[in-house]
């Protein structure tokens, strides 16, 4: 009872916040910027860490104006999230922009189905909006014709907040798309593949992954950095064309995502090279712009020592070395 009330306390707020325009929404984030940069200092160590040992080749002058840029950015974000709740279609694709869409239909003419790969760059959460730009499709089931319009979804990893969790599925399917917890999405697509139902799913796969869920450790900004498998592993399973999706912010207000195909049959790719090339491929964007990644998030906490001390994989799975019996 107390969590209902508490998420529809919150939701009530946040939709109220919605409703106001982008500039003054924009003038709420300057001040944000101000209490949360200068005031709270919210994860400021952590950030200038990041930063610093991602772009040695910088110096601090450098470092730290990229670091204010990023906290003006994630104030800008935390707005333009909120605002999906109420903000029309068509208003909202006068500020997104979808190139390479001809690409992903052509794929949906093919009868197949589609994923996008992404990172926490730019506004990540306005890329629950791509189903606005797919023309409806038209094909034939029993000789009947019928309108398909492909489902377009994120996977997500669920809050521990559930009033939150529960906020954030509403502003993510705000503009017809879904949100499938990453646990139950491998049976989602299988139900979705038998019904004949086109899909583009959004795989946001830069967070770092807990010990025994690391298989796979890549360089990427100056890191050895240990990265999710699983989104390539059910990327292959169901033979998906893969598409990067590549995010611009010209300017305040206005993102540019262009997708970009790395793969036309996940099936065909060796083992872990979509997972390579989406690395390859963030890291080009991010130093591209640097401003806009979620520098926050402490993802090179764990070391490829510490995990060889105590771990070792077996049949590609990481195991504790204490549990490991030949």
């Amino acid at each position: 009872m107390m969590k209902s009330i508490s998420y529809h306390l919150l939701y009530a707020v946040i939709y109220m916040l919605s409703l106001l325009p982008f500039w003054i929404l924009y003038g709420l984030a300057d001040c944000f910027f101000l209490l949360v940069y200068y005031v709270v200092r919210y994860r400021r160590k952590v950030v200038r860490k990041n930063l610093t040992t991602s772009f040695p080749e910088m110096d601090a002058k450098a470092i730290k104006r990229i670091e204010r840029r990023f906290y003006r950015w994630l104030c800008d974000y935390a707005v333009e999230s909120v605002k999906l709740l109420s903000i029309s279609d068509k208003n909202l694709l006068k500020h997104i922009e979808f190139r390479g869409v001809e690409e992903i239909e052509k794929v949906f003419d093919e009868g197949r189905n589609c994923a996008a790969v992404l990172g926490h760059y730019c506004n990540w959460e306005w890329l629950s909006a791509t189903s606005l730009s797919f023309r409806t499709r038209t094909r034939t089931e029993n000789g009947e014709a019928k309108d398909v319009t492909p489902l377009t979804g994120v996977i997500y990893h669920p809050l521990y907040n559930d009033a939150f969790d529960r906020l954030f599925i509403d502003i993510r399917s705000a503009h017809r798309g879904l949100c499938v917890p990453k646990q139950d999405i491998l049976r989602h697509l299988a139900v979705l593949r038998r019904e004949q139902r086109h899909y583009f799913f959004g795989y946001v796969s830069d967070q770092a992954p807990r010990w025994h869920n690391i298989h796979l450790w890549l360089d990427f900004l100056n890191h050895d950095t240990p990265v999710f498998t699983g989104g390539e592993r059910i990327m292959k399973k169901m033979d998906d064309a893969v598409f990067y999706a590549d995010v611009e912010r010209p300017k305040r207000g206005k993102y540019i995502c262009t997708f970009k195909l790395i793969t036309a049959h996940a099936a065909q790719e060796p083992e872990n090279e979509i997972t390579r090339r989406l690395f390859q491929l963030l890291e080009g964007t991010i130093r591209r712009q640097p401003d806009f990644y979620l520098w926050t998030h402490n993802r090179w906490k764990r070391t490829h020592e510490e995990f060889d001390r105590h771990y070792v994989m077996v049949n590609g799975k990481a195991i504790l070395k204490e549990d490991f019996q030949e």
